[in-house]
């Protein structure tokens, strides 16, 4: 196989052993795998080390967008290729990546196939197309602790025409750990900025599990489709929720 030596796969982590040999075994291909591991306390790290092309770092989780920033820094190629540790590249990925020509004012966007446990999830959440190959002399991800994405303004934007398979949940307890990360995540990130109440946290989480379950088809998907949306519905509940109760404290300040 020839390897990638142009391209560094960068990957933050928190106790992802349910999912990292996967995506660790379909990044072979790359010579420099940097895996910053934000204080795992399962098996993550000694999978990485498992590795020998994996550069593992153990450092905080600072919000997505900065971790993510400062994981990069450990990286040997400008070219950063920023992946999910429940993300797994297909060989086609692969091949599709070694024939491309990389272009400073261009980013990459990919697309995801989304899982829940071995299931093709079509409706909910459908395929993805994100943006995660760029040049980290050129830009970097936002500061945002949440919902980060990478700059993109100026730039041109092509996709990779190949999927990866995306694994985000094995389990019922994934979405209630998930849901109550995000949305401490997002109040933190929004306190003092954005306001709220509990009829907010009401109304959004009612009308999220119906453009997820209705609007969107995602009864279609059966019974993963259900817990999805569900899992939709608390998210928001609970992120306007903790928004709420941040904001009174900040007022009492």
């Amino acid at each position: 196989m020839t390897k990638i030596t142009n391209i560094s796969c960068v990957l933050i982590a928190k106790n992802a052993q349910a999912t990292l040999k996967a995506t660790l075994e379909s990044l072979k291909a790359f010579e420099d795998v940097v895996l910053y591991s934000n204080n795992s306390t399962d098996e993550t790290d000694s999978i990485a080390e498992s590795f020998s092309n994996v550069n593992l770092i153990n450092g905080d989780f600072i919000g997505f967008g900065p971790t993510k920033n400062r994981a990069a820094t450990y990286a040997k190629n400008k070219w950063i290729l920023s992946l999910d540790a429940d993300e797994v590249l297909s060989e086609e990925f692969i091949c599709t990546l070694q024939e491309l020509t990389l272009q400073d004012n261009t980013l990459y966007s990919i697309s995801r196939e989304n899982y829940y446990k071995k299931r093709v999830v079509k409706h909910c959440w459908g395929k993805d197309i994100i943006v995660r190959l760029y040049n980290s002399t050129q830009t970097s991800f936002t500061d945002k602790l949440v919902h980060e994405s990478i700059i993109s303004d100026t730039f041109e934007v092509k996709n990779i025409p190949a999927l990866i398979k995306h694994y985000p949940y094995s389990t019922i307890s994934d979405f209630i750990v998930k849901l109550d990360r995000y949305s401490s995540i997002y109040a933190e990130d929004n306190v003092g900025k954005k306001s709220s109440s509990p009829s907010k946290a009401f109304f959004n989480g009612l009308f999220s599990f119906f453009k997820t379950y209705i609007i969107k088809g995602g009864f279609l998907d059966g019974y993963a489709g259900l817990v999805i949306a569900f899992s939709h519905m608390a998210t928001n509940f609970y992120k306007y929720l903790k928004l709420y109760e941040l904001n009174k404290e900040l007022k009492v300040k």
